[in-house]
């Protein structure tokens, strides 16, 4: 009987030796293999979790406290993005936006101002990617903004915002600098005038333009416009401007906002404005309501356009 005991408690003791070998072996393929999956699903998501990472970051827009948003135009249905101080939809048939959208007050000017720093680069944000700077390389067109850095200089990080490549579009240099810096300005002059100004600014696209860049091919646009309305909703002006140096004053490209949306097939303030108001001030305009300083434009023929 004890030589029985003996080998039956042998035999036991290699079971359980057995058995706990296999249950170790199963919970390290298992962990193994859970390990591998994490992996495979990190490797599989970067793109989707920055993605929302980039939402998730995206700051109330200062101007607009992010909740009101329906000054925005609705285009050609392309990607809209969100920064602090402006708003775009991004054409990647065109790489660069179609419009640009912000609100531009009196009081954005008040205290100090944010120190340009040409921080130029690609759009993370867009998710079907921006131009890049090497797109503008040796081009010989300015890398133009369609919102100003200067219109953003009441924050840091705003104003840093608009050197995103989705903001910027290919200018001939003089007309950057030049009638388009001086409507910029007037722009400013405007909001302080009015205290609150929507404002709406982008390239007018078409095919067969030409383009510039191998990577990514941004196309050259004949001509930029700008919508401003007055937050009253009493007035409203437009310009339309081709992209080349001019000596001619602002108000000989004055045009209606709905000259604007012919060209451009975007409709312009259609949550802000009744059907009426849109009839009553897209089809019209009034230069005195929007003054231009005959100083500035002087100042555009002697010094700007001979950059």
């Amino acid at each position: 009987m004890a030589q029985n005991n003996s080998g039956s408690s042998k035999g036991t003791f290699l079971w359980v030796i057995l058995f706990v070998a296999i249950a170790f072996a199963m919970a390290y393929w298992r962990g193994a293999r859970q390990g591998r999956n994490n992996n495979h699903n990190n490797r599989k998501q970067p793109t989707e979790q920055n993605d929302r990472n980039q939402q998730d970051n995206i700051a109330p827009n200062t101007n607009t406290n992010s909740t009101n948003l329906n000054y925005l135009p609705v285009g050609n249905g392309n990607e809209l993005v969100q920064h602090i101080g402006y708003t775009l939809s991004y054409s990647e048939q065109y790489e660069q936006a179609e419009w640009v959208a912000y609100v531009l007050t009196k009081d954005m000017f008040v205290g100090g101002q944010a120190k340009r720093n040409d921080n130029f680069r690609p759009d993370g944000a867009v998710k079907t990617r921006s131009a890049t700077p090497d797109d503008y390389r040796g081009s010989g067109y300015d890398r133009g903004h369609m919102c100003p850095a200067s219109d953003m200089s009441y924050d840091e990080r705003a104003m840093d915002e608009t050197f995103l490549m989705s903001n910027m579009s290919p200018q001939v240099r003089n007309f950057n600098g030049g009638i388009w810096r001086e409507l910029e300005e007037n722009v400013k002059d405007w909001a302080r005038r009015h205290q609150k100004i929507y404002v709406v600014t982008g390239p007018i696209l078409k095919p067969g333009l030409r383009f510039i860049g191998k990577a990514n091919k941004v196309s050259i646009p004949e001509a930029y416009y700008k919508v401003i309305l007055d937050a009253n909703l009493k007035e409203a002006i437009a310009y339309i401007m081709p992209n080349e140096v001019s000596e001619k004053p602002i108000n000989d490209y004055v045009t209606t906002i709905d000259e604007v949306e012919k060209r451009t097939n975007i409709n312009f303030f259609p949550k802000l404005l009744t059907p009426a108001q849109e009839t009553s001030l897209e089809s019209k305009y009034d230069t005195n309501y929007w003054p231009i300083s005959e100083k500035r434009y002087q100042i555009r023929l002697r010094e700007w356009n001979r950059r």
